[in-house]
């Protein structure tokens, strides 16, 4: 029990500092003086690095480093890179660089650029390091019961931990204003919890490991000319999930967040995408039988046309009280028309996640005879090779913005993405989504219609 608590702290962790970034788009913007497009790539650049790590240290894990080599290297890069985060807010190091200590665009100098982004990728490979191994590391751990006693002991705690670790990077940490504060405390947070997992290696069960063939074998399955219609899907939705922590933050900053007397935390946001997500996608998993993947195509769909229609809104009400070019003044519109997009963007995240084992299509676990949790294996390698091709996704999206943006701005017409949002056109970028999306899953339908002919 000792084991598990120790290595489960490194996900509440995770959970802070996923709060803590997930205003990073204001940071760039307010702080930095970035435009919201170029934040977004910066942002969308990283989430996908940490994403297309996770097939790599996946296999590093299955052939020579083991989960717990992984877990220290994982955890020692999330903390120094959080570390090197934190110092890089002007007022930690503005008396050895000569610069300001305010939060403005002046007093960011080149050393703090380069604290910042050599801390996002420490905290890309982290993140990467910490979904690939911490599960299956507390797995691995010994128990008198049975083999998955520790993990069903730590259920009901854990959830618990979950939901107040949520809770306070939801609702507390916003209302601390300082960034360094707001970098800081995670970073103390990620510290603790390395440390008492490294300290806790005498409860844990750890050996360097024999190559896994059977996890070796699944990972080249990936590479089936078969599965070319799931990875589409998943380059598609990784473009589509792009949108969650950049340009929805974006459209999210200076409208009415009041609940009653409340001004509610942006990161509200992001607690309703994870939680009401994840319960859409299990109502319609549920309640609609089969084909989930086509199921979370269309959620795509229905978050893209949700975005357009309240980006259309919001432009609405900027225009209509002269708000064009006062991209720092409130706009009178509640934020809660957000809830949509948020809730059917993690609805169709949790439902790919759900629908992996649609695509078992080679019959695994009846030829491999009496090997050892087959599906298991097949499963874990379908689901870490699938961040992969979203994160690819996830890049993939910082060069439709600016493709996009060059083919409108043919003729005398704007580029969809100006400086600010106010003079942008989201919302005609998030149609273009939508129709991509929908043409993905046409396809999709199509090439395994005919992949299931041909198997026949």
């Amino acid at each position: 029990m000792k084991s598990a608590v120790r290595i489960s702290a490194l996900l509440w962790a995770d959970i802070l500092v996923l709060y803590a970034l997930f205003e990073m788009q204001d940071y760039l913007t307010e702080v930095w003086g970035l435009s919201f497009t170029h934040a977004a790539g910066i942002l969308n650049v990283w989430n996908g690095i940490s994403l297309v790590l996770q097939p790599l240290f996946l296999f590093a894990v299955s052939t020579f480093l083991g989960n717990f080599y992984m877990l220290v290297i994982s955890s020692s890069s999330y903390t120094l890179g959080i570390w090197l985060l934190f110092m890089s807010a002007p007022p930690v190091l503005a008396n050895a660089t000569g610069t300001c200590k305010q939060y403005e665009q002046e007093c960011i100098s080149k050393t703090h650029k380069a604290l910042l982004y050599t801390g996002m990728a420490l905290i890309a490979v982290g993140v990467a390091g910490n979904n690939v191994s911490v599960l299956s590391y507390l797995r691995e751990q010994p128990d008198n019961k049975s083999r998955g006693a520790v993990i069903g002991c730590l259920k009901i705690p854990g959830m618990a931990m979950v939901a107040i670790v949520g809770l306070a990077g939801a609702i507390a940490l916003p209302y601390i204003k300082p960034w360094t504060y707001r970098f800081g405390i995670p970073a103390v947070c990620t510290t603790i919890a390395g440390i008492a997992f490294l300290t806790g290696l005498c409860f844990c069960t750890f050996d360097f490991p024999d190559p896994n063939r059977k996890r070796i074998e699944n990972l080249g399955r990936m590479f089936s000319l078969r599965m070319l219609p799931m990875w589409l899907t998943f380059l598609v939705c990784g473009i589509i999930s792009s949108t969650g922590n950049t340009y929805f933050v974006e459209q999210a900053k200076n409208l009415d967040r009041h609940l009653g007397s409340w001004e509610v935390p942006t990161q509200v946001l992001l607690l309703a995408q994870t939680y009401l997500g994840m319960l859409l996608a299990y109502l319609v998993y549920v309640f609609l039988n089969g084909h989930g993947v086509v199921k979370a195509k269309i959620l795509g769909v229905l978050c893209c046309i949700a975005a357009a229609g309240v980006e259309r809104k919001r432009l609405g009400v900027v225009r209509s009280k002269g708000l064009l070019d006062k991209q720092e003044d409130d706009v009178p519109m509640s934020v809660y028309w957000l809830l949509f997009q948020f809730v059917l963007l993690g609805g169709m995240d949790k439902l790919l996640e759900k629908s992996v084992a649609e695509f078992d299509e080679e019959g695994i676990a009846a030829r491999e005879g009496n090997e050892p949790d087959p599906n298991e294996l097949k499963r874990l390698c379908m689901e870490i090779f699938s961040k992969g091709v979203c994160g690819l996704g996830f890049m993939c999206g910082v060069l439709l913005v600016y493709v996009a943006g060059k083919i409108s701005a043919k003729g005398d017409e704007p580029n969809w993405f100006q400086f600010s949002l106010n003079r942008s056109h989201l919302d005609r970028y998030y149609w273009v989504l939508a129709v991509l999306s929908s043409l993905s899953l046409f396809l999709y339908v199509v090439v395994r219609q005919c992949c299931c002919c041909l198997g026949r």
